[in-house]
């Protein structure tokens, strides 16, 4: 099968596109990304990101306006009978290299861990969800000595608002995303630095569009 995005964005400065399309080839997935860079002065490989992926295994992919290599490995170990997933993710060209880890206690509660071995920097962060309609995420960036609050609640089957604060930056930020299983997603988001004189708010927009362009058809016999 394969199966293409659209997505398309919208804010105060900056307006762009990024389509991407993916080829099932079983357990793997081949997916190639483009921005509108790609079409800037005819077709080239500024904006261009090829990738092959084993969900929930691994990532490679190779960025071609800068020339570099990620790679991402994920794994799931147990810890006192808990789920504990790991990712492991290094860009070559940066030379840098960071470990995700998330421990979920339960359907309502989960721990996770950033750690980037360049900067030595940790950012910790618990989730709790309550009747799995509101979910509160209080984190803590050790390297700023910073606060950072988040708050979402589905409104209704699809929607989601959420509101979110960072200590360090001082900016307060308003979001709602729509998803559909028909029609992709939508979002909307207005962001505000409380640090400013003006406070002038960001707005963004932002919309993806999901649709299959080739889905393989099997032919069987029927019996008469």
């Amino acid at each position: 099968m394969i199966r293409a995005s659209l997505k398309g964005r919208y804010d105060n400065d900056v307006t762009g596109a990024v389509g991407t399309v993916t080829v099932d080839g079983g357990d793997v997935l081949l997916k190639a990304s483009i921005t509108d860079a790609f079409f800037v002065n005819g077709p080239s490989l500024n904006g261009l990101t090829l990738s092959f992926e084993k969900p929930a295994s691994f990532i490679i992919d190779y960025n071609f306006p800068k020339k570099d290599v990620r790679f991402q490995f994920m794994n799931t170990v147990r810890v006192m009978e808990r789920p504990l997933n790991l990712t492991y993710t290094h860009w070559k060209g940066e030379n840098r290299t960071a470990l995700d880890g998330t421990l979920v206690i339960d359907s309502a509660n989960k721990f996770s861990a950033n750690y980037g071995f360049d900067s030595g920097n940790c950012k910790l962060k618990y989730s709790y969800t309550h009747d799995g309609l509101t979910t509160v995420e209080p984190s803590y960036d050790i390297g700023k000595n910073a606060w950072d609050f988040a708050v979402s609640r589905r409104v209704y089957e699809n929607d989601v608002v959420r509101a979110s604060y960072q200590s360090s930056s001082k900016v307060l930020g308003v979001e709602w995303t729509r998803t559909s299983s028909l029609n992709g997603s939508f979002k909307v988001s207005a962001a505000v630095n409380l640090a400013e004189e003006s406070k002038i708010p960001t707005l963004s927009a932002e919309s993806t569009l999901d649709f299959d362009l080739w889905t393989p058809t099997h032919l069987g016999s029927h019996a008469l």
